[in-house]
């Protein structure tokens, strides 16, 4: 039987959000999520749900990692924070 997991995913892109929840079901996971693109949307979550784990994406426009890192160092949270960036990903596949 397949691990729960509650994963809180802050991303803007839906389609980068599912590769995330995807990689970790075939890690063996029963993901359940729930994403969100904003601050507000970023502290009620916290605030209603307990969570296993956090993943940010670096780059949202009006948000993103450093903003997200900040709300969640002010909740004083125990909660494994992990950072991406699809910015980084596609830069590593040009040809240079």
């Amino acid at each position: 039987m397949a691990q729960s997991l509650r994963v809180l995913v802050v991303e803007d892109s839906v389609e980068d959000a599912f590769l995330i929840v995807q990689e970790l079901c075939v890690g063996g996971f029963d993901v359940i999520t729930e994403r969100v693109e904003s601050t507000g949307a970023m502290q009620t979550a916290l605030e209603e749900q307990t969570w296993d784990l956090i993943i940010i994406d670096y780059s949202i426009p009006g948000f993103g990692g450093p903003a997200a890192l900040a709300l969640y160092q002010r909740e004083d949270l125990d909660i494994p924070f992990i950072m991406v960036s699809g910015v980084m990903a596609r830069l590593s596949q040009l040809k240079w």
